[in-house]
């Protein structure tokens, strides 16, 4: 009796050291670490903090100086010599400026309606595509499918591109900015890949319930699609909200300019902008009149991708990883 109450009380003295380093390493580790991977050590991680935040400065830095300098006098311009680090007398006058009417106002009204109109025939055509590719028993399902792939690795030009367009009597129309490039192969493969992972025995019970194509698509394909399809949306909204070389190709009319291309005209190239009620300004001399409304025209690029971005964020990765292995 006396040797086993030894043995017992001397269990715990034994493996308390290492119960507690299991702890620490738990604790380090976290409950989603991956077994495989090594305990992180202070110093790592104080590297790494480190790092991320010089990376998030890089970042940030920028933006900063460019919302500061849009929302800065032209005292405060002047006297920073370019663009403004250190806050001082803040005005609204340049956003006030460029929205009052003019040009920049047109062309962001022009920008929204392309990339609303544009997007949503664009997904939706992608949707349709994706979905009749992936179906085994569709029409001409390999030859349509070669077809598409043909497009991601050749094309005509931009020359035949441009001829067609005409032809089409397109030139100076909005349906310029759109159609050229309402679908892109990449992303109907993406949506062809998830949709071709959905469980058939679902489908195929629909299916014997009497739903036909379009209601398995609208009320079961689609609900457990969201994640890839705002992906998709996501994909073609930045294409066109971002687009401006098409606008310079097709659009003569500067009435119909998109804010893109306004940008590249009035904040890079310095040209003044019939009705922007701006002034001229004088680069090659390094003047900074006009920068506060500058920035805000790039302020007034910006802000729709960083409101729309993080809303679909948390379904990228999911959407473009699904989309990638399912199928």
């Amino acid at each position: 009796m006396r040797i086993e109450s030894e043995t017992v009380a001397e269990k715990p003295v034994r493996k308390l050291p290492h119960r507690r380093s299991d702890r620490y390493r738990a604790l380090l580790r976290g409950k989603n670490r991956p077994v495989w991977e090594e305990d992180p050590n202070p110093l790592g991680l104080v590297v790494k903090g480190v790092a991320l935040l010089l990376i998030v400065l890089t970042v940030l830095f920028p933006l900063y100086t460019v919302v500061l300098t849009s929302l800065s006098t032209q005292a405060d311009v002047v006297r920073s010599g370019g663009l403004v680090i250190v806050p001082g007398g803040l005005s609204l006058s340049a956003y006030t400026q460029i929205l009052s009417g003019g040009i920049v106002t047109r062309a962001t009204i022009v920008s929204i309606g392309i990339t609303v109109v544009g997007t949503v025939l664009s997904t939706t055509v992608s949707v349709l595509a994706a979905y009749g590719l992936s179906r085994p028993g569709s029409f001409a399902h390999r030859p349509l499918l070669f077809l598409f792939l043909i497009t991601m690795f050749f094309g005509a030009g931009m020359i035949p591109t441009y001829l067609l367009v005409s032809n089409l009597g397109l030139i100076d129309s909005y349906w310029s900015l759109i159609l050229p490039g309402a679908v892109s192969a990449f992303n109907v493969l993406i949506l062809r890949a998830f949709f071709m992972g959905v469980d058939r025995s679902i489908t195929d019970a629909a299916r014997i319930d009497g739903a036909g194509d379009w209601r398995i698509l609208g009320q079961i394909v689609l609900p457990m699609s969201k994640a890839v399809v705002a992906v998709v949306a996501l994909f073609y909204g930045v294409g066109y909200w971002n687009a401006f070389f098409n606008a310079m190709l097709y659009i003569n009319d500067n009435a119909k300019w998109p804010l893109q291309l306004v940008l590249r005209s009035y904040v890079l190239q310095g040209v003044t902008l019939p009705g922007s009620g701006v002034g001229q300004v004088d680069i090659d001399d390094g003047a900074v009149t006009g920068l506060p409304v500058k920035m805000a025209v790039m302020v007034l690029a910006i802000i729709p991708i960083l409101v729309v971005y993080p809303m679909v964020q948390r379904h990228f990765t999911k959407g473009v990883i699904f989309g990638a292995i399912k199928g």
